[in-house]
């Protein structure tokens, strides 16, 4: 692994319902949340050993049918590629969670384990009654983002963002934590956009062993990184769009999150607007591309109030905020476009 020396910062003293989600947002900077999930139930299972913290688990389990993960040794936990990136190293099936945790206690004391991985299971599903005991109280800030839980071994999220914010609670076991700025994109050489091991393009590189001279981008990266090693009742603050690095440390690991957008139900992800993008202007002649790109910086990542300040209010149209009736309209619009 390679050394990263600036670390995240620590916020002490934290306590779910006086969580400063304001200020985490303002300032857009990872943080990790010190305790804020220690007075769990499943931490203090986990705590007295794995097997305490699986019979927990298995305590709210309603038998429901999961996804999970699995894939031989020689991938060391690693949920990647295979050697021309058009497939995944792992298969996913569905069954019992408990057969999950059966695998994974079976195999605790191998040197190199084969993988299992129940990766972004919404708690309220599968495990009713859960949150009575393990939550961060969201609704005081007028929040609800539903639980997800995220079970297995000694895995590695290779580095991805996700759009919306997230706060992830480590309940078992240990994990480290790499995150990097948004800007160092193109540092961190994505993989394909699909197939994907979890949903987002992850970076290719191998945190263990970089290689540098096929991805020298890779020590600018390096020099904006921040790490951190959570125990179990530990918490972290990604922001929207940072890259982040997840290593489970433990031979059984337990991480639950929150996923939560800073805008309404009916803004949509800008991943569809990267997707048609690339259809409509990636390929256009590079003095096109720099035209539509003063059109963009003007309509969407200048001032939407520049854009329409010069016109009177009723011949706003497009041009004003975007509500419910107008994401309609828009929706509409777009795919009366793509029909024809």
């Amino acid at each position: 692994m390679v050394e990263i020396v600036r670390k995240i910062r620590v916020m002490d003293g934290c306590q779910p319902d006086t969580l400063p989600i304001p200020q985490l947002l303002e300032n857009n900077e990872p943080v990790v949340l010190k305790g804020l999930a220690k007075e769990w139930g499943l931490v203090a299972a986990g705590k007295r050993s794995p097997l305490d913290a699986m019979d927990y688990l298995r305590s709210f389990y309603n038998e429901k049918p999961v996804g999970s993960s699995f894939a031989d040794p020689e991938i060391k936990g690693r949920l990647f590629y295979n050697q021309d990136y058009t497939q995944l190293n792992f298969n996913i099936t569905r069954g019992s969670m408990d057969e999950v945790l059966k695998n994974i206690h079976a195999h605790m004391d191998d040197a190199l384990p084969p993988t299992y991985y129940i990766a972004s299971l919404v708690v309220d599903q599968c495990l009713p009654g859960f949150r009575k005991e393990n939550d961060l109280d969201f609704a005081s800030h007028k929040l609800e983002p539903p639980p997800i839980i995220w079970i297995g071994n000694r895995t590695t999220a290779s580095a991805h963002f996700d759009a919306p914010s997230n706060i992830a609670c480590v309940a078992v076991g240990r994990r480290r934590f790499t995150v990097f700025p948004p800007d160092q994109i193109v540092n961190l050489y994505p993989g394909p956009l699909e197939p994907t091991p979890g949903g987002q393009s992850i970076s290719i590189v191998d945190f263990k062993n970089p290689d540098f001279e096929k991805f020298p981008r890779f020590r600018e990266a390096l020099a904006s990184a921040q790490v951190a090693e959570l125990e179990a009742g530990d918490a972290i603050f990604i922001p929207s769009m940072w890259w982040h690095h997840v290593e489970g440390l433990s031979a059984f690991n337990v991480l639950v999150n929150y996923w939560w957008n800073s805008m309404p139900y009916f803004i949509p992800t800008p991943m569809h607007a990267l997707y048609y993008a690339m259809w409509a202007l990636r390929d256009r002649p590079e003095n096109e591309k720099q035209a539509w790109r003063s059109v963009f910086e003007y309509y969407v990542f200048g001032s939407a109030e520049l854009a329409r300040a010069h016109l009177p209010t009723q011949a706003h149209g497009t041009l004003a905020p975007v509500d419910d009736m107008m994401s309609r309209q828009l929706r509409a619009m777009l795919i009366n476009f793509l029909n024809r």
